[in-house]
Parts: C-alpha cells; sequence; structure tokens
C-alpha cells in the first residue's frame, strides 16, 4: 500500500497545507482512537506538544478527533516527545501523541504516534490507521462521546523521570552548563532538571513565542551556543531540538560535538561499568566510519540500520542493545526511554565529564572522524538510481572504496533529492568519487 499520511516519522508537514491542516488531524484523532478502541475500559489518549503557533489548533483538532470516537483525552501541554513516551505508558494510556516538526522550523508541524508500551507505532500500525483515515468511522453514542482534561504535574513527573536516569553518586555541582532548548518543548523541564541536579545553568532558547522554535537556536543551529559557551566560561553546551529527543553537545573550547562522538562515549562508559547490553551501539548508514573502527578497538560492534531513529529502535530491540542512536543527535538508552531523549542523554555525557575530571574536549574526542561528504542532487522525477550508467559509476566507485572507504547512496523519504555520501581515509579521492556520482545522477535526472 502506497503511504498517503505517515513518513518517516509520523506524519509532517506545511500547516495548513496538504495533511497537515486541522479537518486532517481530527480525522487521525477518529482513526487512531478507533484502532485502540480494544477492550472494555475506558480508553484514554495522552497529548503533548511543542512550542508552534500551529499546536494549538492541532491539539483542538486531535482533542475534538479523540473525544467523537468515545477516548478521554489528557492534555500535557508543552512537553519533549520523550515526556510523551513516558507518560503514556505510566498513566496506562492506550495511545500516546506528539505534535511537533521536531528541528523543522515554526511553519511545519507533525504528529507522531506512540502505542501504550510508550514505542513509536510499527509499520503495521501505521498502514492499519491509514485505511481507517481513508474510510467512514463510526462516531460514539452521545453518551459515550470523551473528556478532555489537563494535568498540572507533567512536568514534575517527567523531571523526576530523567533525574532518576544518572546515577545516585552523580552531582553536578560545580559545572556551569549553558543549556539551548531550541524555544522548544524543553525550554521549563531541561533547565530545572539539570539545576535541581546542582549545576549551574545559563540558559538559552527558553523564551518561546509560537514563531521562534528552531529559529537561529537549537541542535541544528549551534553557533549562539558555541560563542555564549565561550563568552562564559563555562564547562559544556547542550543544544536539544525543538521537541528534545535530539542532543548536540558544545565542549568548552567551543567545538560542536555530534553525535557519533556521544554515542562513542556513551557505550564505552556503559561497557566499562557493565551496563552496556549487546555488545555494540547501533547506528545509521550515515555515522562516521571512524566511530565503528574505534568500537571494534574497544571490543564493540556497530550495528548499522537504514536512516531514522525507528529503525535504530527497532534493530536495539532485536537484538538486546541498549545503546543507540544517530549522528545528527538522535540518542536512544532503551533502560530509560522508549524513544530519543537529549535531557537522559545528556545527563550521561555530564556523569562521564563529572567522574573523568576531563575537559569536555578531550572526554568528547574519543576517535578522529575520517573525511565524509555529504551532496544532494535534486531530480524532477523518474527513478535515476535505477539507471544503468549510474549504478556503472556506483559501481566504479565502491570498488575503489573497498577497505578504505564507504559509499551510502540513498533517495530522500521526503522530498525528490538523491543524497551521495563517501566517506574514507583519503579527503581528495571521498570528494572526487561523491562528485562523479552526483554528475551522472544529474545528467540523467534531466
Amino acid at each position: 500500500m502506497q503511504r498517503k499520511f505517515f513518513g518517516t516519522d509520523g506524519i509532517r508537514g506545511r500547516t495548513n497545507k496538504g495533511n497537515m491542516t486541522a479537518a486532517t488531524a481530527m480525522k487521525v484523532g477518529q482513526a487512531a482512537g478507533t484502532y485502540f478502541l480494544r477492550g472494555d475500559h475506558r480508553h484514554r489518549v495522552v497529548i503533548g506538544k511543542d512550542t508552534r503557533l500551529s499546536g494549538y489548533m492541532m491539539e483542538s483538532a486531535l482533542v475534538a478527533g479523540f473525544t467523537s470516537v468515545g477516548m478521554d483525552v489528557v492534555l500535557l501541554g508543552p512537553m519533549p516527545t520523550p515526556a510523551v513516551a513516558m507518560l503514556t505508558r505510566e498513566m496506562r494510556a492506550d495511545l500516546g501523541v506528539m505534535i511537533s516538526a521536531s528541528h523543522n522550523p515554526y511553519e511545519d508541524n507533525g504528529i507522531k504516534l506512540f502505542g501504550p508500551d510508550g514505542f513509536k507505532l510499527s509499520d503495521e500500525d501505521e498502514t492499519a490507521i491509514e485505511t481507517l483515515l481513508e474510510s467512514d468511522i463510526a462516531l460514539a453514542d452521545a453518551p459515550e462521546v470523551g473528556r478532555a482534561r489537563r494535568i498540572d504535574d507533567a512536568m514534575g513527573r517527567y523531571i523526576h523521570d530523567v533525574k532518576g536516569s544518572l546515577p545516585d553518586h552523580i552531582r553536578l555541582d560545580g559545572l556551569h552548563i549553558v543549556l539551548d532548548c531550541a524555544h522548544g518543548a524543553a525550554y521549563k523541564v531541561a533547565p530545572a532538571a539539570l539545576w535541581e541536579l546542582g549545576a549551574k545553568i545559563t540558559a538559552i532558547g527558553v523564551e518561546p513565542n509560537g514563531r521562534n522554535i528552531n529559529d537561529g537556536v537549537g541542535s541544528t543551529h549551534t553557533k549562539e551556543l558555541q560563542k555564549r559557551v565561550v563568552e562564559e566560561g563555562a564547562d559544556i553546551g547542550i543544544a536539544l531540538d525543538g521537541d528534545a529527543d535530539r542532543l548536540i553537545v558544545v565542549d568548552e573550547k567551543g567545538q560542536v560535538v555530534d553525535g557519533d562522538q556521544i554515542m562513542a562515549l556513551i557505550g564505552t562508559e556503559w561497557h566499562r561499568h557493565g551496563i552496556l547490553s549487546g555488545g555494540g551501539v547501533v547506528a545509521t548508514v550515515m555515522s562516521n566510519l571512524g566511530l565503528e573502527r574505534y568500537l571494534q578497538g574497544q571490543g564493540l560492534e556497530l550495528v548499522r540500520t537504514k536512516v531514522g531513529d525507528r529503525h535504530v529502535l527497532e534493530a536495539m530491540r532485536k537484538g538486546g542493545y541498549n545503546v543507540g542512536g544517530e549522528q545528527s543527535g538522535h540518542m536512544i538508552l532503551i533502560d530509560h526511554a522508549t524513544t530519543g531523549d537529549g535531557t537522559m542523554a545528556a545527563l550521561q555525557v555530564l556523569a562521564a565529564l563529572v567522574e573523568s575530571g576531563k575537559p569536555a574536549s578531550e572526554l568528547l574526542r574519543l576517535f578522529n572522524p575520517v573525511p565524509q561528504l555529504l551532496k544532494n542532487v535534486h531530480f524532477s522525477g523518474g527513478k535515476p538510481l535505477e539507471d544503468a550508467e549510474v549504478q556503472a559509476v556506483i559501481a566504479e566507485a565502491e570498488k575503489e572504496l573497498d577497505g578504505s572507504g564507504r559509499l551510502v547512496i540513498r533517495p530522500s523519504g521526503t522530498e525528490p533529492v538523491i543524497r551521495v555520501m563517501a566517506e574514507g581515509d583519503d579527503a581528495a579521492q571521498v570528494e572526487q568519487v561523491v562528485d562523479r556520482i552526483c554528475a551522472k545522477v544529474a545528467e540523467v535526472a534531466e
């Protein structure tokens, strides 16, 4: 079945365009609610959101949809995606919903769905909901219409959960942290959690106005954080994205540390403490070859998946791994959370910083990344990667890089773009390989 609504991470798009309208959100509430009406208990859905202006509209539409099919609704207000997952499970809800477009600008929004176990829905569940979206849905009889209520202690519950992921003997006293919350969902909970653990916090990106989420701040825009860390003489900088499921770190010198280095640190620290399961770390095909070589040197493996945190999580659950993530900053610590949690991952980094006594610049440079280059080629239609000439150029490049590098070529899941990535020990060779493939793809795509 060709999916019309769900993409790689829920439903996402431009507000009031395509699938991202109030009418669609109401229908999603009706369809998802109907799908999870199982058993004779009173059914419940938990709904959180980030700080986008359109969150009010989407929240109200979803409430209308869910209550119209007989589901009660619990509204959390602005809360991180992992908080929604945690509270769905804790409150014995049948379903959880996060209204967010993650690191995208405020003009976009999205709907992420979690099952009663707190994990994102499977492809099968999403496909079943897609089918319902295209059908007539039976509404509840008047006495069975659902109720909606807001809870006031969601923030405290999540902060308690986050703090519980830090070893009891660790305190953050004496650490000066510049914390960038992207004017997003964690603008209250992340500073509060770190302050309660004893850190000195300089917070930026904590004044949301509905339109400034991810605007020049957050995990995809780190220049202001880098500047403030150096100016403040801070020990470390922490950047979250709009829904706080990603983490990027800045060391005391103002240098950015990506998800690969963070995974290397957490994986080896957990291995050293005897709590790493699965014998390695799960990451995507985009993670640097340097990470793979470093882990091998520690006697650990790197398991690679397709791009997307849901693929990482699937491999973790299947193989019994408890650390996984993406170079972009999604960090999944399955012992503590059922989805990516930037704040929890940050606490693991801070714990290592406290225990080691090392500066962040030393602690978080566990390997030297090999040269890596990613370029995008736009195309107007067709399937350029199936062209014989393109395949021949790719095969030649793979042979050239064999033993010294990797090649990853894939179509984007959200736009008409072919992504060409190569990495290897020779930067000039990597650039030549990428340019050669991009040129051939562009030629064929004309």
